[in-house]
């Protein structure tokens, strides 16, 4: 299993929308990402800035198999019209290096 760490930021004056919109994602989609291995994704948002926590199985592959699904195709459109850019689904994990267990 992988555990990766994510970031993104919202547009300046979309908190509000974002908070909104993303309150929860197409049911398709979220049916398709745990049937690709995702254990849990948590998004906290600080002002502007968006940390994703992801445990999944293998995130390449997650994002091969996504790549072409039409509900993620439209979600991610959705949601990078919010974003102060892309979602860049090509970010590296950040290396673990203290865990309280």
């Amino acid at each position: 299993m992988e555990r990766l760490a994510l970031h993104t930021r919202l547009k300046p004056g979309m908190e509000d929308t974002y908070d909104r919109e993303h309150a929860t994602i197409p049911a398709e989609l979220e049916a398709a990402m745990r049937e690709h291995g995702v254990r849990s994704w948590r998004i906290f948002r600080d002002g502007l800035d968006l940390f994703h926590v992801v445990e999944v199985d293998d995130y390449a592959a997650l994002q091969e198999a996504l790549r072409d699904n039409p509900a993620d195709q439209a979600w991610q459109k959705q949601m990078n019209r919010l974003l102060d850019g892309d979602f860049d689904k090509g970010s590296a994990g950040l290396k673990l290096v203290w865990e309280m267990t």
